[in-house]
């Protein structure tokens, strides 16, 4: 899986290995995405839902809730390619919903597995099973950047793009505490994600790996 791992890290106490870009991983392979959003949880400190997100003219995708402490700053660009424009959307709607799983504190919720399949899909289950085992969520700010899609004449679709965790930090469920955690380099992470648009017209991701340090994300 390849979500945020990095607040995993703090969690279990050991430093959160990163996925090297040739490794086969999902939305949180173990060491990914050393950040995953955690979403809010079962917990006192449930904060109240943000807006919800679903993607436009799909009325039978799920609907995401997030709570309100859970925040993006996507700043993925409009291409003017229908097909890449749809890529970038789905891929947005992936990392809301695997961060509303967590929230849920269920790694099978439906909605994660709507926009993947694969080895993605079973990636974040892991990942978010993590979370749920540590009786742990997210909450703070993820920004997305440095995007880059391209359409392969097989039909699927590469998507690289850059996330900063350096404002998402780790909260324990049963004490309500947050991990704040000083910025490095490590709070840059690339990912790589393979997608392919499925009878549904969902570009749902595949294959997803991270790299954590990495010096096309870092300021």
């Amino acid at each position: 899986m390849n979500r945020r791992p990095t607040l995993l890290a703090a969690l279990t106490l050991t430093a959160a290995a990163a996925l090297t870009l040739s490794a086969c991983g999902s939305d949180d392979s173990s060491q990914g995405k050393d950040n995953d959003k955690i979403a809010g949880a079962d917990t006192g400190d449930k904060a109240p839902p943000s807006a919800t997100s679903s993607a436009a003219g799909a009325g039978d995708r799920p609907t995401i809730e997030l709570p309100s402490d859970v925040t993006y700053k996507f700043e993925w660009k409009k291409t003017g390619d229908t097909d890449k424009d749809a890529v970038l959307s789905d891929a947005e709607q992936r990392i809301r919903a695997v961060d509303m799983a967590i929230a849920k504190q269920d790694p099978l919720d439906k909605a994660y597995r709507f926009y993947s399949e694969g080895a993605a899909a079973a990636g974040s289950q892991k990942y978010i099973q993590e979370f749920v085992d540590h009786k742990a969520r997210t909450t703070g700010l993820t920004r997305y950047y440095n995007e880059s899609v391209t359409i392969k004449d097989d039909g699927t679709a590469a998507l690289v793009y850059c996330e900063d965790q350096s404002k998402a930090f780790n909260r324990f469920l049963k004490t309500g505490k947050t991990d704040v955690t000083p910025v490095t380099k490590d709070s840059y992470v690339v990912y790589a994600g393979t997608l392919r648009r499925n009878d549904k017209g969902v570009w749902v991701t595949e294959r997803l790996i991270s790299q954590r340090g990495s010096a096309k994300c870092r300021p």
